[in-house]
């Protein structure tokens, strides 16, 4: 898959820390969303691949959404799925080692009409790699035709990571999986486990 980003929206960030570096290589854990905002309510505007690089701009103070420069454009991810060297380990973003030397950028002065009122959070997990084969055509038909308004949970959707019990699935006819809409993108649920189990892109 070849991912693609936008260019860069004028004034995004801000860099607020001279001492920090910016320009941090990183690499996406699994398949994730790059948005146009520091927030799940903001329109997806390309995908980082697993496995793909990056570069690391900066991360907003005490938040997990980082900005990153890829392919000539520019958006936000969240860190939970991203990683960096530190000190020649390879360490999840968020968990990066108390004061490392990233660099701090502010959020967009104008969130526009993106609500921030979350009606949960995700739970982040291990990525469901190689576990789920693509949905036949008819199950991508279907969620695309009976479209759900969607649900804004803090957190990103991607493979292996569990929405909370609040909220309600619906059920896909003769498949296993259920569906939702959350943070504007259909995903595919184990209604056991409630875990994602494909991102419908």
């Amino acid at each position: 898959m070849k991912p693609l980003l936008f260019p860069a929206i004028a004034g995004m960030m801000t860099v607020m820390s001279g001492a920090a570096f910016a320009d941090t290589a990183v690499s996406a854990v699994t398949d994730l969303n790059v948005r146009a905002g520091p927030g799940p309510q903001y329109p997806v505007i390309g995908v980082l691949a697993a496995g793909q690089s990056a570069t690391l701009n900066g991360c907003i103070e005490n938040s997990k959404w980082c900005t990153i420069a890829e392919a000539g454009g520019q958006g936000w991810v969240y860190s939970d799925y991203v990683t960096a060297d530190f000190s020649g380990s390879r360490v999840v973003l968020t968990q990066r080692p108390h004061g490392s030397s990233v660099a701090i950028v502010s959020p967009p002065e104008d969130i526009g009409n993106y609500s921030t009122d979350y009606t949960g959070a995700i739970v982040a997990g291990q990525p469901a790699e190689d576990v789920f084969p693509p949905p036949p055509a008819k199950v991508r038909t279907y969620v695309d035709t009976h479209r759900l308004d969607p649900v804004y949970l803090d957190g990103e959707v991607v493979t292996g990571a569990t929405l909370p019990d609040t909220v309600e699935l619906r059920e896909i006819p003769d498949y296993n999986y259920r569906y939702v809409y959350v943070n504007g993108q259909p995903a595919l649920i184990d209604p056991q486990t409630r875990r994602i189990m494909y991102v419908v892109r």
